[in-house]
């Protein structure tokens, strides 16, 4: 792999920083303020489905998850919310927004390592201005030659980028927890893709088959990605 491979991009949350585990905790709180109306599970069920129908308006984030809760309540309780509630739900997105960046474990030193010998980017996909604020409080942003934050992850959005770094695409290097976002349309398009499973995961992120591609890469920690990258 280190005689191919020019750009190594990263995934950002879950793969550089704790991301997934804070929404599944909203969203328990979340299902707690209804509790009068629902039970847990099918207002999480109905906060999911408002979330994928309202994708293409708002796209991924936290601001888009907020107005999906408000959404949410205004639903289960056909109009007659507390506003209370809705503020308590606002009140969440912002505690979420206001959340700590804790990266995960060896991720500096991965960075480190491969910093000055690779182009290193940050391929994610997300709310700018909040990704923009997360990788800036991560102290992180120094390692990387370029930032790129998606409204998708597409085969045609991982194109744009490549075309903007003057990258072919069997240089190109991905790293990221998600099959469907990280790996996929990066192995449709010619480039190498490594998967770094992650213990949760979104389930609009999960995909329903193996993959057996010979770009394709499985490893249990960003790690293990050095000794194939470094002499």
């Amino acid at each position: 792999m280190r005689n191919q491979i020019t750009v190594i991009a990263f995934d950002a949350d879950d793969t550089l920083w704790v991301n997934e585990p804070y929404f599944r905790e909203t969203e328990k709180q979340f299902a707690g303020l209804l509790e009068d109306f629902l039970p847990h599970h099918s207002i999480v069920a109905e906060l999911y489905k408002t979330e994928i129908s309202n994708l293409p308006l708002y796209g991924y984030g936290i601001k888009g998850f907020m107005l999906s809760m408000i959404e949410t309540v205004l639903r289960i309780t056909e109009g007659k919310a507390n506003p209370e509630i809705i503020n308590r739900a606002i009140q969440l997105g912002q505690e979420m927004l206001n959340k700590p960046i804790e990266l995960l474990d060896e991720v500096e030193d991965v960075l480190k390592a491969l910093h000055g010998k690779y182009k290193l980017v940050v391929a994610t996909k997300g709310d700018l201005l909040d990704q923009q604020r997360k990788l800036t409080k991560s102290g992180l942003d120094h390692y990387f030659h370029h930032i790129e934050i998606m409204s998708d992850k597409q085969e045609q959005d991982y194109k744009k980028l490549l075309k903007h770094l003057d990258c072919p695409a069997d240089q190109f290097l991905m790293l990221g927890n998600s099959l469907k976002s990280d790996i996929l349309p990066v192995l449709a398009i010619g480039g190498h893709a490594v998967h770094i499973p992650y213990h949760t995961t979104w389930v609009h992120e999960h995909i329903d088959h193996t993959i057996e591609h010979e770009n394709f890469y499985q490893m249990e920690s960003l790690s293990e990605i050095l000794p194939k990258l470094l002499e």
